[in-house]
């Protein structure tokens, strides 16, 4: 894909760096080429760098001339990106580059997810080795993988890699804010050996699919409302009123994202069918009026199937497996009581798929509160196992406790101040950064994380605002003067 989309955005080292990241195939778990692109700017650029058995690599920065002798400075960020694609986009993620657009001052991708999350960050911190300007002292650029399936890279990282004790991650998205806090997370999959019986005589295949919904970060967005394409699927289910068999039902592909889009296949008696599509439109209808502000475009279709299969789920199980999704709790559970406006404990209904004789249902839980986030997490699995599941549970990592008294944001309050006569925004964020994992790895590590802002994170409508870009890296190069003095 042609470099012109960027032409002229600044700053141009950054842009550059973010355009190359973007050319190179990066999903979680297959971050294979990412990683190489690397070691080759490594060797490009002769500098050292140190790779652990997970894949984190820690980039190894010399001092500026005269800030040989300052701390170590950790910049960090994740080389995975989350892979959504709109309905219809044509794009392999194993292989394709990312098609970047420009608009009204916003960088974004064609159909798919942009990856700035977390592209844009590393993109920043490479820039600085070639940025001229830059004084800074020792630096390490430690690049996590596999974040997105669950902060994994961080959690099998060998902490020998990296020495530095101040750590700015680059992983967040809102301009003006710096972060010193996040949510713990947990993971509860449900599955079932299913059940089955022969399609009955005479009955008919239609696909049935929910979609239009805007989906998004099932942390950073659990609050705005959004449809949850799961559950609307089951109360589509649950409504209707004649015998239907069911032999497939999928939706959502991430376990960190809202589902956008989900999908049954159903076997009725041919007398049914114009009942089938009165009731859709019906429902579609309700759906939108529910969710008009935050997610008003449901679309339900039902169309004649191409299934070949010859069986259907038993009955009982098929009634069970619906009244189970509509019992699993889903959106924000509580609010914290000290930090206003800031989610505390959620749960996010994030996967269904049929492989095979096995059902599954992928479900995500977080909290700043240990206790709330096993309370939550004890919840959805008890729905589930009264809907007859074998439970398991994983992907459990320490939430961030924030720390006011932080030289590392002190510094940071005062540089932001000085440079825009504006005192930033300190939260805490509803959604797993790798600092905490980072900070039990390297106890005494002192941490913040800031970034430019994003909207529309793991979902297609991801964009990255021009202008923050250029304020964040301002910014950062500062900060890093600042902790060279």
């Amino acid at each position: 894909m042609s470099k012109d989309v960027l032409k002229g955005l600044n700053p141009e080292l950054v842009w550059d760096r973010f355009y190359e990241i973007s050319q190179i195939p990066r999903p979680s778990k297959n971050e294979g080429k990412i990683l190489e692109y690397i070691k080759e700017f490594c060797k490009k650029e002769d500098l050292k760098y140190k790779q652990d058995e997970a894949g984190n690599i820690c980039v190894l920065v010399p001092a500026t001339k005269g800030c040989e002798d300052k701390p170590v400075v950790i910049l960090q960020g994740h080389v995975d990106m989350v892979c959504e694609k709109n309905k219809g986009t044509e794009h392999d993620f194993d292989n394709d580059p990312i098609k970047l657009a420009y608009k009204d001052g916003w960088v974004k991708a064609e159909g798919t997810t942009l990856g700035a999350d977390n592209g844009i960050g590393v993109a920043a911190a490479l820039a600085i080795v070639n940025d001229k300007e830059a004084v800074h002292g020792p630096l390490e650029i430690l690049c996590t993988v596999d974040e997105e399936t669950g902060l994994n890279g961080a959690g099998k990282m060998d902490p020998k890699i990296i020495s530095g004790k101040t750590l700015l991650n680059l992983d967040s998205e809102e301009d003006g804010a710096f972060y010193i806090g996040c949510s713990g997370g947990f993971g509860t999959t449900a599955k079932w050996k299913i059940p089955f019986r022969q399609i009955p005589s005479g009955n008919i295949a239609f696909d049935i699919s929910l979609t239009g919904l805007k989906g998004g970060h099932s942390g950073l967005e659990i609050q705005t409302g959004k449809a949850n394409a799961l559950k609307l699927l089951a109360r589509v289910l649950y409504a209707l009123p004649f015998e239907y068999h069911l032999s497939r039902i999928e939706g959502g592909n991430k376990r960190n994202a809202i589902p956008r889009e989900a999908e049954a296949t159903i076997y009725i008696a041919p007398q049914n069918t114009a009942e089938l599509k009165n009731i859709l439109q019906t429902l579609e209808n309700e759906f939108r009026n529910e969710y008009k502000t935050s997610d008003g475009n449901a679309t339900l279709k039902a169309e004649p199937s191409s299934a070949t299969v010859d069986r259907v789920f038993e009955q009982e199980f098929t009634e069970r497996l619906v009244k189970t999704l509509i019992a699993v709790p889903h959106g924000v559970i509580n609010y914290s009581q000290d930090l206003p406006g800031l989610v505390e404990t959620s749960t996010n209904l994030a996967i269904i798929q049929t492989e095979g004789e096995t059902l599954s249902i992928i479900t995500t839980q977080r909290s700043s509160v240990e206790s709330a986030k096993r309370y939550i997490a004890a919840s959805v699995k008890s729905v589930f196992r009264l809907g007859g599941a074998e439970v398991a549970t994983g992907d459990d990592y320490p939430g961030w406790k924030p720390n006011l008294d932080s030289q590392a944001l002190k510094t940071a309050k005062g540089v932001y101040k000085r440079l825009f006569n504006a005192e930033p925004e300190i939260k805490a964020i509803h959604a797993g950064l790798e600092c905490g994992i980072l900070g039990d790895k390297s106890p005494g590590t002192d941490m913040i994380s800031f970034g430019p802002t994003i909207t529309g994170a793991h979902s297609p409508d991801e964009q990255v605002n021009v202008a923050a870009v250029e304020k964040f890296y301002f910014l950062l190069k500062a900060m890093l003067k600042e902790y060279a003095k």
